[in-house]
């Protein structure tokens, strides 16, 4: 039997730690995962401190967490500091004991942390150049605190994380400080928006669990499901216990745009939009995993964008879900996603109908709309409604020869309906598609017209208004309507 042998296959420091730079993360979710071990440390304000002008940017994070003994911050700058198999408190945000590094690796060359326990301050500081130059695992201790930025903030207890040689953050602009610093100042804007949708559960409520404070300004949370709104739909809990732990469901429908202010509409929406926020919101002890979309589940449709599903797992289950080590996307076990399949098939038909009963008033022909909707062969077809009495009052009036021509001209309106370009400014805006808001002395001639004929028929002033002015583009000027009635009739 051949004797067994073993070689040393220690990792080459500098190649490694070079390599754990490049594991996807952003500015936002670089920032994110620092702050997951601030609340693991038991924090309840952060604040984020940003120098952009000068010509050796840096960005610190600053908490008031327990703090770390210099054996604890050693241990914290190992890479791999922790086995994520191992049992983990339910508050703790962790997993690969690689955040911290590999988060900022990502941003800078030059991570330094100060730490305050006991009475006693420890600081230590990974130099990718210097690791780079000798090719050992070996983190700097320091005793001078002089030149560390936002260690002034930590109090009796506490921790920053300060990132200096920011070479991922505006490469292209290093010889260029104004754009460098436009550059970096629109990434902690990015960040700002994810750090308040991320942390929103711990940011809410009256007494917050956590405060975030960026460049002393206070952040406020977002909540994708505009829970504090009276019209949003929320249906209860419901829970799936698996081997691993227990999922919590609970499915939002937000309320339609006209329900909601504009600032909160399109905060609701994010970036991205509507289209895109709909969906599945993944927490992991209440921190946000996935923000928006069905996994495979469902289509994104205009019809369904007020649909969201906010999924709680416990960290017991990261090897079921898949966690990732930027905790930034997941896998839905077999089993949970069957359970969720159904909820997507209830739930849609709420957000469906909520579009819909809106939509009926629209081809509702009692109340005169200038377009008529309709089905042919599978499609749906709109075209200018040619029995309106503006319209049909407009032609009789005209010699019977010109009228043929003037029908021609509406059916080829009807045929030039851009449908093209309005699929594409309503996808995930629909909202800020409009109809033109034509001034009423514009269009007085050819509603002047319309009352006529309505009034001619024997209808009353009241119903004619109501019939004119139940959609667009009369429906803003109802008391001009009224007011040209009163004057047809006294006159």
């Amino acid at each position: 039997m051949s004797q067994r042998r073993t070689a040393d296959a220690t990792p080459h420091a500098a190649s490694l730690i070079e390599g754990m730079r490049d594991f996807g993360y952003t500015l936002s979710t670089a920032m994110a995962d620092v702050i997951d071990n601030s609340i693991t440390a038991g924090a309840g304000l952060v604040q984020i401190l940003a120098d952009t002008i000068s010509d050796a940017p840096w960005i610190a994070i600053v908490d008031d967490g327990a703090g770390m003994s210099e054996h604890e911050l050693i241990e914290a700058m190992r890479p791999g500091s922790r086995n994520p198999l191992d049992p983990r408190e339910c508050h703790d945000l962790g997993r690969f004991g690689l955040g911290l590094k590999s988060a900022s690796f990502s941003q800078c060359r030059q991570l330094t942390v100060a730490t305050r326990k006991d009475g006693v301050t420890s600081v230590a500081t990974w130099d990718l150049d210097e690791v780079s130059r000798t090719n050992r695992w070996e983190v700097l201790l320091e005793d001078d605190t002089s030149d560390a930025p936002g260690i002034d903030r930590i109090g009796a207890t506490g921790t920053v994380v300060i990132w200096r040689k920011l070479d991922r953050l505006a490469a292209s602009y290093r010889h260029d400080g104004t754009k460098r610093s436009a550059e970096i100042n629109a990434a902690l804007a990015e960040a700002e928006q994810h750090l308040r949708l991320c942390f929103h559960r711990y940011m809410e409520g009256t007494r917050p669990q956590l405060r975030l404070i960026l460049n002393d300004r206070k952040l406020s949370p977002i909540d994708p499901f505009a829970s504090a709104n009276k019209a949003t739909q929320i249906d209860d809990e419901e829970l799936l216990s698996l081997a691993n732990g227990t999922v919590v469901t609970q499915t939002f429908t937000v309320p339609h745009h006209s329900r909601m202010s504009k600032m909160e509409w399109e905060e609701v929406g994010g970036p991205e939009g509507h289209l895109r926020s709909q969906g599945f919101y993944i927490y992991r002890e209440r921190r946000l995993i996935i923000a928006g979309g069905w996994l495979g589940l469902a289509r994104a449709t205009e019809l369904t964008k007020l649909s969201r599903v906010r999924v709680d797992i416990p960290n017991t289950m990261d090897a079921d879900w898949k966690i990732d080590v930027r905790k930034a996307s997941a896998q839905m076990p077999p089993m949970v996603r069957e359970r969720l399949r159904k909820i997507v098939e209830r739930m849609q038909g709420t957000s469906k109908r909520t579009y819909q009963r809106r939509g009926r008033k629209l081809v509702d022909q009692a109340n005169l709309p200038l377009w008529s909707r309709f089905q042919k062969d599978g499609a749906i077809i709109y075209r200018p409604n040619g029995d309106h009495p503006a319209i049909a009052g407009f032609m009789s009036s005209l010699p019977e020869e010109f009228q043929h021509g003037f029908r021609t001209c509406i059916t080829l309106l009807g045929a030039g309906l851009p449908v093209g370009a309005l699929h594409a400014d309503m996808l995930g805006a629909a909202e800020s598609v409009e109809a033109d808001p034509a001034e009423f002395v514009d269009i007085a001639e050819s509603v002047e017209q319309a009352v006529r004929t309505l009034l001619s028929t024997g209808m009353a002033g009241k119903d004619v208004v109501n019939a004119l002015c139940s959609v667009e583009p009369l429906h803003r000027h109802r008391d001009s309507v009224r007011q040209l009635i009163e004057d047809i009739v006294e006159g």
